[in-house]
């Protein structure tokens, strides 16, 4: 049960959005522009990224929709069942994963930022360079990793609720990767009485 009154029947961060739409607006933003601006890494990559991240720090809505969205830009519906099985692996142990020796390095990178930012080292660094990795895209994952520790302490801070079942979040990363952050996925309702405005 949430700690705070939050409109009903909208799991995992879209409760507390819909309850403060003036955090949400620059919180959606930060979304959107980290995982589908523009960018050299692709945006499956970044929500590996941010789906890993989320798992580290065991937040389930975060890393199941973030995940849902990576198995989304992965490919079609006729693959969503092997990408899934793929998000759980690099979950699971992402040096052992079928992806690409960069992206490895970047989950390394964000595993590091996850645990603290003081833990990411100069070999973390100079590995993932020589995988090819810039300087934009290491900045990138680092931001990613940080910003989603945010979101994942303000889902599981508010103890919101989420859906246990994966099949619930298959519509949801879909809309995400294909409709992105900004505009809220359903009417919000009006901000909880006692929410500060300003």
């Amino acid at each position: 049960m949430p700690h705070i009154t939050l409109p009903e029947g909208l799991p995992g961060i879209t409760g507390p959005f819909a309850f403060r739409p003036e955090t949400a607006k620059p919180m959606r933003a930060l979304a959107e522009f980290l995982l589908r601006g523009p960018n050299t890494l692709s945006s499956a990559d970044r929500e590996i990224i941010a789906t890993y991240t989320s798992s580290q720090n065991d937040c389930h809505f975060c890393q199941t929709s973030h995940g849902a969205a990576a198995a989304h830009h992965l490919g079609g519906p006729s693959e969503l069942a092997g990408n899934f099985a793929l998000i759980a692996d690099i979950k699971r142990d992402f040096e052992s994963a079928p992806i690409s020796a960069k992206l490895k390095t970047l989950l390394n990178i964000a595993g590091h930022v996850q645990q603290g930012g003081k833990r990411v080292t100069t070999e973390d660094i100079a590995r993932a360079r020589k995988e090819g990795a810039t300087d934009t895209e290491i900045h990138d994952t680092v931001l990613i990793a940080a910003a989603f520790c945010m979101y994942n302490r303000y889902v599981d801070g508010l103890a919101t609720s989420a859906p246990r079942e994966l099949e619930a979040y298959i519509p949801m990363g879909a809309r995400m990767a294909h409709e992105g952050y900004v505009t809220p996925p359903v009417q919000s309702p009006a901000p909880h009485p006692d929410a500060v405005t300003v």
